[in-house]
């Protein structure tokens, strides 16, 4: 009897560790590859871009494991509004600007998710409403605000929207430390022309 115990008990612990809960299942596309368990990113992931000409480029690599960035391709190099000292902000250029995990293409993913308020519509309100938040060393996202609006609800929808985007956000580094930075997020609103 105490076999059939113990038997039970090392089939129901071999379950566990081939249960698919458990193991780790790799997960590749067009914009990301990497594994997965328990519903978690877990190792190495890298992160892809398409260009305009359709070629797939590597533009992260990301260890979720120790969060840690092991590689990005560098983007457009501009200033941000940083704090160098506590208190003390200054535009400057970052060594690292502050990056979203997974690129331009996850970002992306968030963005459309923006709702084209009815008012807009019916006034025909088209435009970009460019929303700031600031960066801090953590990569968490606060104080956000609208630096340039269009009106009739767009505001509050960009405004909205950019609060719901996850802290995946890795800050920028200057003199190879992390440092707070306010980062500027464009949100565009475009009518649909009639076919």
């Amino acid at each position: 009897m105490k076999h059939a115990y113990a038997l039970g008990a090392l089939c129901a612990l071999a379950f566990l560790l081939v249960s698919p809960d458990t193991q780790a299942q790799r997960r590749k596309n067009d914009l990301e590859s990497g594994e997965m368990v328990k519903g978690q990113k877990v190792g190495v992931w890298e992160y892809f871009s398409l260009t305009r000409d359709g070629r797939q480029v590597l533009v992260q690599r990301y260890d979720h494991t120790a969060n840690k960035l092991l590689f990005y391709r560098p983007i457009e190099d501009i200033p941000y509004e940083t704090e160098v000292t506590p208190g003390q902000w200054t535009r400057t250029r970052v060594q690292q600007p502050p990056l979203f995990i997974g690129g331009e293409a996850a970002l992306a993913a968030y963005m459309a998710r923006l709702n084209y308020p009815q008012l807009a519509q019916s006034r025909n309100i088209q435009g970009r409403v460019l929303v700031s938040f600031a960066i801090d060393t953590l990569g968490r996202a606060t104080s956000h605000k609208v630096l340039m609006g269009i009106g009739g609800g767009c505001d509050e929808e960009a405004l909205r929207l950019s609060r719901t985007i996850p802290a995946q956000w890795i800050p920028a580094r200057l003199n190879g430390r992390a440092v707070p930075v306010v980062y500027e997020l464009p949100f565009t609103f475009r009518l649909q022309t009639p076919r």
